[in-house]
């Protein structure tokens, strides 16, 4: 049975297609596991991937992705898999995420599978309601081949959630393990907004049993209104606590933090005029 607790990318046993039931999405996503190899380019030090390596996405076998994309959306579909496999009450088919195990848009072939989806979608007639979300720490989405799939995920329904879980130097140094600066995350933000609608992920927890501090919350909210100041319209803020296990060196140092702390800095962001969905 499928638990928000456990997002095993061999569930069902393929290569690139795995289903989790999503806490945030209150229903089944279907993940696009573009990097088989949990090479990534960030070291979040909360991820769950095991034995993440730092590296990009290997060439894609989109033939294989395609056949295994249709027949696990086949076996949602008319199958007993729902029945069997999911918790009551969350028996729905919510989106198609690309995610995984790394960055998917390190793959070569990323807008050829955003093509690909749109392929089996219209095949299949998914309904308007499901969503194709790309789950991305935003770092790549300067390159034109990555923003034209994005404009293509666009017409299908598509969202991206860019994640931001510090804006600062320092914090995104200790807390996604990246030297990025945050003009390019900002930048990279920017293009995604004009691509296709975007929502900013972000994970709030307590490190060494500290919580983020109130530096960490008013760099957050500073980096968010001179995004809206300037015209840049976003959908709002997913903003979530730990529910699993880091299996990253620091997951000892990691503790999940109250409801209400959560609460607090979701109502701070409120204040600047954005929707905020919180899942603790």
């Amino acid at each position: 049975m499928l638990s928000i607790a456990d997002h095993n990318r061999d569930s069902v046993e393929r290569c690139y297609v795995y289903p989790v039931v999503s806490r945030r999405a209150g229903g089944v996503s279907v993940g696009v596991n573009l990097n088989p190899n949990n090479a990534c380019n960030w070291r979040c030090i909360y991820c769950q991937v095991p034995n993440l390596t730092r590296g990009t996405a290997p060439a894609v076998d989109l033939a294989l992705l395609e056949v295994e994309l249709r027949g696990f959306l086949n076996e949602l579909l008319h199958g007993d898999f729902m029945q069997s496999r999911v918790p009551e009450g969350v028996r729905r088919i919510n989106d198609i995420a690309l995610s995984g195990n790394g960055e998917p848009t390190s793959a070569v072939e990323f807008s050829q599978v955003v093509r690909l989806i749109a392929r089996v979608r219209a095949e299949l007639l998914l309904s308007d309601s499901v969503k194709t979300v790309l789950i991305t720490n935003g770092s790549l989405l300067h390159r034109s081949d990555v923003q034209q799939g994005l404009r293509d995920m666009a017409q299908i329904h598509g969202e991206v959630w860019f994640k931001l879980d510090r804006a600062s130097a320092a914090g995104m140094a200790q807390i996604n393990d990246t030297h990025t600066r945050i003009a390019k995350v900002r930048e990279n933000l920017i293009a995604a907004i004009a691509a296709c609608p975007t929502w900013l992920q972000t994970c709030w927890f307590a490190l060494d049993g500290e919580p983020p501090s109130k530096q960490d919350e008013n760099d957050y909210l500073m980096f968010l209104a001179g995004v809206l100041r300037d015209g840049h319209s976003l959908q709002g803020v997913l903003l979530y606590g730990l529910a699993r296990p880091s299996l990253q060196a620091e997951a000892s140092r990691l503790s999940a933090l109250p409801a209400a702390t959560l609460q607090s800095f979701a109502d701070r962001i409120k204040g600047l005029g954005l929707p905020v969905k919180v899942s603790v």
